[in-house]
């Protein structure tokens, strides 16, 4: 692709066109080189979209949640894009579940823009191409970006430094009722949905949640409860309001969140490029493996070594 193609899409982009985002997020997402140039174009037009994110544990009714709130906010004429990280396919790596089969209501509306993307076994649920997919959606116009997680329990804290508002969504009967919310995730919400609120247990499954919230730190405590069936509506617009209270009233922390991202995003850019330096070996890296194999050097002291300024200056010298 030449220099100017990136360009070009970002363009596309930018005046919202469907298709353009469905094709910059495939540029994104299996690591193209031309990504970098297209997330640099739209990067001065970035700031609008406010995320929301969606998590709980298997069998909560998560996506029917999802499904009923870009109903809600569409009546508001938001624009809504959805990203649904889905299990990754052990053989292809791709989703397991198409985001058609889950939110097909949605599929002729051009106010919605729905993407499913592998978890591609990611601790927290979240592929590494997420955040720059919500920055993508951010660019083409969408107001309101909801990131619904794979439902796998307790590692999904990750959530809590991409999303503006978080949302944990359980239900009565997944087992120990509160027990089934794990701490991690319970740690992180804004708003706690229990939905499924017609099953017997569910007003149970409120106090429990209560008396845990009660246990948290500060104006964490001060968490909104929601009981909600999603399947018939019931409750999605007092969740949905609750929801928009958190986006309201949480810009200060929602900068130090930014930055809390980025240093993450940078330290796994970091680790990335200091991997490919170890792995394309020199004399210097094979000098310190050799120490390493004698038992002359631990090996934390020789990653120490290999990142400390010069070393790479070192490496270059040999091979000249």
């Amino acid at each position: 692709m030449s220099r100017a193609a990136p360009r070009s899409l970002a363009a596309r982009l930018l005046r919202g066109e469907a298709a353009a985002l469905g094709r910059a997020i495939t540029r994104v997402e299996s690591g193209a080189p031309e990504a970098l140039e297209l997330l640099r174009a739209i990067h001065p037009h970035l700031g609008r979209a406010l995320s929301i994110g969606v998590t709980g544990p298997p069998g909560a009714g998560k996506s029917t949640l999802v499904n009923a709130l870009v109903h809600r906010l569409r009546a508001r004429e938001l624009r809504v894009g959805v990203i649904a990280v889905d299990p990754s396919s052990p053989i292809s790596g791709g989703a397991i579940l198409g985001d058609r089969v889950r939110m097909g209501d949605h599929d002729l509306d051009p106010g919605v823009f729905i993407r499913s993307l592998a978890s591609r076994g990611e601790r927290g649920g979240l592929s590494v191409a997420a955040a720059r997919i919500v920055d993508l959606m951010d660019a083409a116009g969408y107001e309101r970006v909801i990131l619904e997680t794979v439902g796998a329990g307790q590692s999904e804290v990750d959530i809590a430094e991409l999303a503006d508002a978080r949302v944990v969504v359980c239900a009565p009967g997944l087992g120990d009722d509160i027990q089934a919310v794990k701490a991690g995730i319970l740690e992180i919400a804004d708003v706690l949905v229990v939905n499924k609120a017609d099953a017997p247990g569910a007003d149970k499954l409120v106090r429990e949640l209560r008396s845990a919230l009660a246990l948290r730190h500060g104006t964490r405590a001060q968490v909104e409860v929601v009981l909600t069936t999603a399947t018939r509506g019931e409750g999605v617009e007092s969740a949905l309001a609750a929801i928009e209270s958190v986006l309201a009233a949480g810009a200060p922390e929602r900068v130090a969140r930014v930055r809390r991202r980025l240093r993450r995003v940078l330290a796994k850019a970091a680790a990335s490029a200091a991997e490919r330096r170890v792995l394309d070996g020199g004399d210097a890296v094979d000098a310190l493996c050799e120490q390493v194999h004698r038992g002359e050097l631990a090996l934390a002291d020789a990653a120490e070594a290999m990142l400390a300024p010069g070393h790479r200056d070192r490496q270059h010298r040999r091979h000249g």
